[in-house]
């Protein structure tokens, strides 16, 4: 269906030259019909009241102004989208990390995170990877596709990897000459019990196909005379 053609607008009082038009005001008056909206308010033009705007409480001037020039922050009207997955990696699919703690580890790729990153697992057992998040512009994908039905990834979200803030606390005058002790993070248990849940069916998988283990467990490295682009994944 064509769409409808939009007429142009036409004045009333079409003008003769530029600024000069063809009516005068009080043929104008009449021809707008002014006239009969007078008359019917009585002899005046009806007037609106504007809305009543809500009163603002007055804000308080600072004690104190700063020094230096403060920067307002610039509105970012940006709205992110979603990340699209590469169509080489789907669940279950082994991906080469290529940079990072574990560059050239072979992985297992589980799912794609709400933030775009890939949530991959190790397993720990085989390689010492654990459940961790990688970008996909870090990792290959190869042909290689183990079966993962059996593994069930749905608690694990972007939060499950966040860290926990914890306050400083203040020293006192004994204390601030003293050497800080050192203090290790120890990974939670529940965070160990989540490893083994997702790794235990992975490994019953990985073990149903001959030389699995041993390719997942063996690091990709590039020797002289390999051609990165020629390779096959």
């Amino acid at each position: 269906m064509a769409a409808k053609q939009r007429k142009p607008r036409v004045s009333r009082n079409p003008e003769l030259i530029r600024g000069v038009g063809k009516y005068s005001r009080s043929k104008m008056y009449h021809k707008r019909g002014l006239w009969a909206i007078k008359e019917k308010n009585g002899g005046v033009f009806p007037r609106h009241d504007p809305k009543p705007v809500e009163s603002k409480p007055p804000e308080k001037p600072p004690k104190f102004y700063s020094a230096d020039d403060v920067k307002k922050p610039l509105i970012n009207k940006r709205k992110p989208k979603p990340t699209k997955l590469r169509a080489s990696i789907t669940p279950g699919t082994v991906l080469i990390i290529l940079a990072g703690r574990f560059k050239g580890k072979r992985v297992v790729f589980l799912k794609q995170l709400s933030s775009g990153l890939l949530l991959v697992t190790g397993p720990f057992k085989v390689n010492g990877v654990p459940l961790r998040r990688v970008n996909q512009s870090y990792v290959i994908g190869t042909s290689t596709k183990i079966d993962i039905s059996g593994v069930d990834a749905q608690k694990f979200d972007d939060k499950y990897f966040g860290k926990q803030v914890e306050k400083k606390k203040k020293k006192g005058e004994g204390e601030f000459f003293e050497a800080e002790k050192e203090e290790k993070n120890v990974l939670p248990q529940e965070k160990k019990d989540d490893q083994k849940s997702v790794d235990a069916p992975l490994l019953k998988a990985i073990e149903a196909v001959p030389d699995l283990k041993a390719y997942l467990a063996a690091r990709f490295s590039l020797k002289a005379g390999m051609k990165p682009h020629e390779l096959v994944f």
